[in-house]
């Protein structure tokens, strides 16, 4: 599992960053990617990853700002053309599905796959299925803004298979009893215990990507015990009367958010245009004046989110 950041500005385009979209890259768990907001130009910044657009499965949306939706009919329409067949779900507020709908009807875009839209009327679980648990909650922006939270199932330890040949125990029924942790006793008499050939279980692992917002609970809430919280820093924190005012967050903020939350590691994203490399880095020691894993990203910079084994 990684998160790639394909924009990370705010409000408008500047040379050194686009605005928001994220991809969380989710090739060895389920072949596909998610994708979290679409700023204009997002695939523009995909030609410069490794992501291909059909490998999109769902596009999660936090707000209906320009800088977060703009790119999206430009996406739909090139995964069209580059082969995706399958179906994608956008999730969002209320009004998504016209803003995509009037834009591809206006240009007269086919698309070849089937579009879903789940627009949110309820929070709590907007997604489940055998591997990952999506759920949202509205934020403060002063327009409707979600957080989402991504958590994945638990991973089973894994059959030692080597060691079990290495006993001259062939392969078969027998090793699921094994793998179910069962005591065995093979025809020579030995006695296998399962346990003791079965790896580490692996804690699934949780991802927080929040929208545009003043620090809120429900950021706090979205974010417990999240192995990564991609969190906004939109102001610095002499600027906290102005983050208020527009509705936006600043970094020590977001740090107050992370600790709160008992999160394993901050991103710091959505950075005004204003900020050059000097102010870049000054957003990121204000963060770790309160917590100390912090990293404040750039474009097309990609973060491994690793398993915690228990």
């Amino acid at each position: 599992m990684e998160i790639q950041f394909l924009g990370t500005g705010a409000g408008v385009p500047a040379k050194h960053r686009n605005v928001s979209s994220i991809a969380l890259k989710l090739l060895d768990e389920r072949n596909a990617v998610w994708l979290f907001d679409c700023g204009e130009g997002t695939q523009l910044q995909i030609l410069k990853s490794n992501i291909r657009p059909r490998k999109i499965e769902k596009i999660f949306i936090t707000h209906l700002h320009g800088d977060h939706i703009f790119g999206l009919p430009g996406l739909l329409s090139s995964r069209s053309f580059q082969g995706g067949n399958e179906r994608l779900d956008i999730y969002g507020p209320p009004g998504v599905a016209d803003f995509v709908r009037t834009a591809l009807k206006v240009s007269q875009t086919k698309l070849s796959y089937e579009l879903k839209f789940h627009e949110i009327k309820e929070t709590g679980t907007i997604f489940s299925d055998s591997q990952f648990t999506v759920t949202c909650l509205p934020l403060d922006h002063g327009i409707t803004s979600y957080g989402y939270r991504i958590v994945e199932a638990d991973h089973e330890g894994e059959l030692q298979v080597e060691r079990l040949a290495a006993l001259n125990i062939p392969s078969g029924p027998i090793y699921g009893k094994i793998k179910r942790g069962e005591t065995v006793t093979l025809p020579d008499g030995q006695v296998i215990n399962g346990k003791e050939y079965v790896g580490a279980s692996k804690k699934g692992r949780i991802v927080t990507i929040l929208g545009d917002t003043r620090k809120t609970q429900n950021s706090v809430t979205l974010a417990q015990d999240a192995d990564l919280l991609v969190h906004e820093s939109t102001f610095n924190k002499n600027e906290a009367k102005m983050a208020k005012a527009y509705h936006h967050s600043t970094s020590h903020q977001a740090a107050e958010v992370a600790l709160a939350a008992h999160a394993k590691k901050l991103v710091l994203t959505h950075i005004s245009a204003r900020y050059l490399t000097k102010d870049i880095i000054e957003l990121e020691n204000e963060a770790k004046e309160l917590f100390p894993q912090v990293k404040a990203v750039k474009d097309l910079e990609i973060i491994e989110i690793p398993f915690t084994h228990e």
